[in-house]
């Protein structure tokens, strides 16, 4: 078995010094790009990891940053998030970070648990998610200077912030979702979104935003089609569970409603098998949120967040804010990145005639 690579035999086999790998690794910016991308590739294929406490002895940070779980309610529902998750430490891996993830019943306790770890475990700072307006943790973690960016926008009307996001841009996602549709000679649209005012299950507080921001992709795309109060009778809001989105689509086959655009892939299931109870024959039109690993076993058409792209903005914010010059000024970065419609076997024309 080979020995393990160490900067010095990086810079023998480059011909360059040590000092010149060490600043590659550490301070980019100090090595020209034609080297810098030769010791890139050089890293890459030798497997070299930079030894974290040394680097930490040099640096005085941990190189170590916070995350709370949420939990999901039916299985279905947290795929996104647990796919952001594995993203966020792959990158963070890539250049030598660590994630440390806790879980706590609600905000308050996410507060303490912040105290606590900055304590105990000299954490750098923190990755939020399910953010709100007015929300408590980014003010606690503001007032005391630590570093942070969140995946999710403060839901502000100018999206204006003092701190680093990057979010996903719902409204048009179903507004696509929604065009689609209307493109396949559906006009009586419905959607099933979440209720106002209401957390997600597990105590995420950010549903309502979310929720009211993926129906206005749908309410703007849908309202030159139709009269406010038909568009009124075409919107219910249900807890994100299978069996509510069945009785949500139910109550709205009952309004006219052909076609369904959902707040969530959870709730689009539970819309598909009452469509296909009510058109035996026809796929069901109907289109989810979040492209679950359920919805791609299903055939089932849904709005897929760049959650991959996602961290890897978050964490390029994360390292120009921890590792770029102190004298360098940091104004914060507000990213809301395009999602993308993947279409299967739903979704389809018109189906005219319900099942008798």
């Amino acid at each position: 078995m080979g020995s393990r690579p160490t900067l010095a035999s990086l810079a023998g086999q480059l011909g360059v010094s040590r000092q010149t790998i060490s600043n590659a690794i550490n301070a980019p910016e100090r090595v020209s790009p034609p080297t810098l991308e030769r010791v890139k590739e050089l890293i890459a294929a030798s497997g070299y990891r930079p030894n974290s406490a040394a680097r930490q002895l040099r640096t005085r940070r941990s190189r170590n940053l916070g995350y709370r779980l949420f939990p999901s309610a039916d299985g279905i529902n947290g795929a996104v998030m647990d796919r952001f998750l594995h993203a966020l430490t792959e990158r963070l891996y890539e250049h030598g970070y660590r994630v440390t993830v806790f879980a706590v019943p609600n905000d308050d306790a996410e507060i303490e648990a912040y105290e606590e770890l900055l304590e105990t475990a000299d954490l750098d700072g923190f990755i939020l998610a399910d953010t709100r307006p007015d929300d408590p943790r980014t003010s606690w973690l503001l007032d005391r200077g630590v570093p942070f960016v969140t995946f999710g926008r403060p839901w502000t009307a100018d999206r204006s912030s003092p701190h680093s996001w990057v979010d996903v841009d719902g409204r048009a996602g179903t507004a696509e979702a929604t065009n689609y549709l209307l493109s396949q000679g559906h006009r009586q649209i419905g959607f099933v979104g979440w209720p106002e005012g209401k957390d997600l299950p597990g105590g995420r507080p950010a549903g309502y935003e979310l929720g009211r921001d993926r129906m206005e992709g749908w309410k703007g795309a849908l309202s030159p089609h139709l009269e406010p109060r038909e568009l009124e009778r075409l919107f219910v809001g249900v807890p994100d569970r299978i069996r509510d989105g069945a009785a949500a689509a139910l109550t709205l086959l009952g309004n006219g409603a052909t076609a369904f655009v959902c707040a969530s892939d959870s709730l689009a299931l539970g819309a598909s098998e009452q469509l296909r109870a009510v058109f035996p024959d026809k796929p069901p039109a109907v289109i989810g949120f979040d492209d679950t690993p359920v919805a791609a076993a299903v055939g089932m058409s849904s709005v897929s967040q760049p959650v991959e792209w996602v961290a890897e903005e978050i964490v390029g914010i994360i390292r120009t804010t921890l590792d770029g010059p102190a004298t360098q000024t940091k104004a914060p970065q507000h990213l809301l990145l395009p999602p993308r419609l993947v279409l299967r076997d739903g979704g389809g024309p018109l189906a005219t005639t319900p099942a008798g």
